[in-house]
């Protein structure tokens, strides 16, 4: 069977269309890994006297504001610097804000746009 040249030309063939000399390096815009996300879950701070969740990236802060009452955590506003967005930040941002009022066992009341938006497509989460 390896004597067969059609049979070593489409494994040839096969074998170039798989490991192509311009494939992008791995984590990067070009490959559709986010960068963000998960990695940055645990580094959101809740900063309880600025009333906000936030997460530093590159030395800028994204921030997702908030008001806190006995029964509820009302999600007001999220803040993300141009040169951070497009990495999901805002996400983990939204994220963070809701298990936090699972976890304390409040009401989620979403103000914000971006979480209104981030629970309509995540409904797991809310």
């Amino acid at each position: 069977m390896a004597d067969d040249p059609a049979r070593e030309r489409q494994l040839d063939e096969t074998i170039e269309e798989s490991f192509p000399a311009s494939d992008p390096p791995a984590n990067t815009v070009e490959t559709g890994i986010r960068i963000g996300g998960a990695a940055l879950a645990g580094a959101v701070v809740d900063n309880r006297e600025a009333h906000r969740f936030e997460v530093a990236v590159d030395g800028k802060t994204a921030v997702l504001e908030y008001e806190r009452t006995p029964t509820s955590l009302v999600l007001v506003h999220t803040q993300v610097p141009p040169s951070l967005r497009g990495r999901h930040i805002a996400d983990t941002l939204a994220k963070a804000g809701v298990e936090s009022a699972h976890a304390e066992g409040l009401q989620v009341v979403a103000k914000c746009q971006f979480v209104k938006a981030y629970l309509r497509k995540h409904p797991q989460v809310g």
